[in-house]
């Protein structure tokens, strides 16, 4: 049994909720939808990302027969719930934003219409997909937009929160614009560019620091790339050039040496001086070392001569934003219209749409959103990915989704791309839309 893929990967009261509706017989469609609250603190936007996997999720959702005997062994369930998990299949409608698109607080970026206890028994799962990598996107967007156009890559998974979370850390800072991932299965399964250098470890097996420098190309003489500050940065730089002609005579080029600690600008300054007065003009540097970006703007507005960087923990656990105020809620039910009212956790009721309207320069200048059937001339930006439980199109490549998210962020208007907190985008919520809310709440 894959955990990941699993039903019971869930919170018990999706199970205790599904018993109830078919005990009274609330099996009629039910619309839920998933959205931001609002921005976490200095976010002035946010990526949508983990749309594939919930896809996967909903196009494999079944229980085992080992799954089905714990069910039941555990006595908290009627035969009633039992029967109906026994066949349980996805056979709803989904409409979502593609993965790689912007977007603000109270947009719904994915839809669920579903018999209502198999909308119910998806929610956990569903919210957990989209929260994680939408976070994550969104903060290594944040550090595509500081690194000037230099390359970036994921370092993060040694100290991701479990194995998952530092697979899908790959796969989402790649769409937002990464170059790569350290992370080798990351490589096998979404086929995202690989990096690696060598560890302070490589350095300490040997006695001396040259010998090991000689020893890693010799293993990997296409991919040279030396850790030079295990004791002295620059020390270690002029032995890389002094190594460097045996190497060339032996058809092995040195490709960068990586930086890992101390003053990065600094350091990268007088290697760069080193190796260019050592005929190393063409061996880049890479910088690595708690990372984020705050660190990638000041250093590259520093002028700092760093070719490309690796970023880890901060982005792969966001480490300042470790979470989205996000939400999967019933807005529909057998026709009828609902809506949350509880203080600071209201919804909008309905199905809706989400219209975006661009300014004269192709950025985005405001959002409308509406019901369903209120047209706007604007953008949509929800499209049916699932009909019947049937995906209407195959998974587009990763790689697709990735230059989507270059284009949305080059759509950003200037003010939302720094990294301090902006005044809000708008995102006018249509009278429509109001009205029906209106409503909703007098018929309470």
């Amino acid at each position: 049994m894959n955990p990941s893929t699993s039903a019971l990967l869930t919170d018990l009261y999706e199970l205790t909720m599904a018993q109830a509706y078919l005990q009274q017989g609330m099996e009629e469609p039910a619309v839920f939808e998933f959205f931001v609250r609002k921005l976490p603190a200095h976010r002035n936007f946010l990526v949508a990302a983990g749309l594939e996997q919930v896809l996967d999720f909903l196009s494999q959702l079944h229980l085992s027969e080992q799954e089905l005997t714990w069910l039941e062994q555990s006595g908290r369930f009627n035969p009633a719930l039992l029967r109906y998990l026994q066949t349980l299949r996805f056979t709803g409608d989904v409409e979502a934003m593609p993965e790689g698109t912007i977007f603000f607080p109270h947009e719904p970026i994915l839809r669920i219409v579903a018999p209502l206890p198999l909308a119910q028994l998806v929610e956990t799962r569903v919210m957990n997909l989209l929260n994680f990598q939408t976070m994550i996107a969104s903060k290594a967007a944040r550090s595509v937009l500081v690194a000037g156009g230099k390359p970036l890559i994921d370092f993060g998974l040694r100290r991701a929160h479990g194995a998952e979370a530092g697979l899908l850390a790959a796969r989402a800072s790649y769409l937002a614009g990464f170059a790569g991932t350290a992370t080798v299965l990351a490589g096998m399964e979404f086929g995202i560019p690989i990096y690696g250098t060598m560890a302070h470890s490589f350095v300490q097996a040997h006695t001396d620091e040259a010998r090991s420098f000689e020893h890693f190309a010799q293993a990997q003489p296409d991919n040279v790339v030396l850790l030079i500050d295990t004791y002295d940065t620059e020390a270690a730089a002029r032995k890389v050039v002094t190594l460097a002609p045996a190497l060339k005579a032996k058809g092995i080029p040195v490709k960068g040496v990586r930086l890992d600690s101390g003053d990065l600008a600094d350091h990268a300054r007088k290697v760069r001086r080193i190796l260019d007065e050592g005929s190393l003009s063409q061996t880049q540097i890479i910088a690595s070392g708690n990372l984020d970006e705050y660190r990638l703007q000041a250093l590259s507005e520093s002028g700092a001569p760093i070719d490309s960087f690796a970023v880890g923990t901060a982005m792969t656990t966001s480490a300042d934003a470790p979470s989205l105020d996000c939400a999967y809620k019933l807005q529909e039910y057998a026709g009828r219209p609902c809506r949350k009212r509880s203080e600071g956790k209201a919804t909008w009721p309905g199905r809706k749409q989400v219209y975006r309207h661009y300014d004269q320069d192709a950025r985005c200048e405001y959002d409308v959103v509406t019901t369903i059937d209120d047209r706007d001339e604007g953008t949509p930006l929800l499209h049916p990915v699932m009909k019947g439980g049937r995906r209407l199109n195959p998974a587009p490549p990763l790689t697709e989704l990735r230059q989507l998210a270059a284009t949305q962020l080059a759509q950003l208007p200037h003010q939302l791309r720094v990294l301090e907190t902006a005044p809000a985008y708008e995102v006018r919520i249509s009278s429509t839309l109001q009205t029906l809310a209106q409503t909703v709440d007098r018929g309470v």
